[in-house]
């Protein structure tokens, strides 16, 4: 339960801060999972540079904002999805069949739907952004 607690933080982070319009901001804690989904959220297009920031506790991440998040969350419960059923999944968490991406957990790490289902894999939805 502490990891979906870490990451409802790292979405409520860029969606705040994106609402307010900001350049960049700070995500607390740091893990390889949130680097993961940081890193899939940039690939696509959502967030700049970021950087894991050592601060001698938990660490955290200082990450460039680009203005392209509308809304971003947690799929709780994490729903596992075989890999002909994203379709579904789209119509109930995206505004429009090509608009936003939601991020999944498959067996060949952390991938946006899109990547997941063009490579044929199932997995478990972790979250959403458009």
């Amino acid at each position: 339960m502490p990891a979906l607690n870490v990451l409802s933080n790292l979405f409520t982070t860029l969606y705040n801060n994106e609402a307010r319009r900001k350049k960049e901001c700070i995500a607390i804690p740091s893990s390889r999972f949130t680097s993961d989904i940081l890193r899939v959220l940039q690939k696509q297009g959502y967030i700049g540079e970021f950087e894991q920031v050592d601060d001698g506790k938990s660490g955290k991440f200082r990450i460039q904002l680009l203005a392209r998040i509308n809304k971003c969350g947690v799929i709780t419960p994490r729903f596992s999805v075989k890999k002909d059923g994203y379709l579904d999944w789209e119509r109930q968490y995206l505004p429009a069949y090509s608009m936003g991406m939601i991020v999944v957990s498959t067996s060949s790490g952390i991938m946006s739907h899109h990547d997941a289902q063009s490579k044929g894999l199932g997995g478990v939805l972790i979250g959403f952004v458009y």
